[in-house]
């Protein structure tokens, strides 16, 4: 069984994202042994400077970096990311398992993720084009890892 781990900046606010991202976590139990890691929001003013959220996105990057498992293939969630369908999004975590018993996301707080965690990446996975909120990004990753999981088991999830 893939060990999954999801490193997260922030905790789930939302009583509905805690409940979507539950589901989701017992469901992959079945396909793997998934660890959620959230990170500390670093503080900054209402309205950050330029230099401040530079700051906030490397002071954030530092302590997703110290909890990125040795030897995992890093997937960061970025603008810049490749953009997949499901069923080559499943297959693209089947070809990892080939080569790694372990799989990192990185999901950053609302500025992103610094230039540093990028480079950590194999791959660098993205959403498309719309920003979603950090917190709703958790939810829509679980489910989309959830769903290539069943892809690439047979199961009648994915229609």
């Amino acid at each position: 069984m893939i060990n999954v781990t999801v490193i997260a900046v922030g905790k789930l606010k939302e009583g509905y994202l805690r409940d979507g991202c539950a589901e989701y976590i017992k469901r992959l139990g079945a396909y793997a042994k998934l660890n959620i890691v959230e990170i500390a929001e670093e503080r900054s003013a209402d309205n950050p400077s330029p230099s401040e959220i530079s700051r906030v996105i490397s002071e954030e990057g530092k302590r997703i970096a110290a909890k990125i498992p040795k030897g995992a293939c890093v997937i960061p969630l970025c603008i810049e990311g490749r953009e997949y369908g499901s069923p080559d999004f499943s297959e693209l975590l089947e070809n990892i398992a080939q080569t790694s018993s372990h799989i990192c996301f990185v999901i950053g707080g609302s500025f992103g993720l610094s230039n540093e965690v990028k480079a950590l990446g194999r791959y660098r996975l993205s959403f498309g084009k719309m920003t979603l909120p950090h917190q709703l990004a958790r939810l829509v990753l679980l489910e989309q890892v959830y769903r290539a999981f069943s892809i690439s088991n047979n199961s009648k999830y994915h229609k």
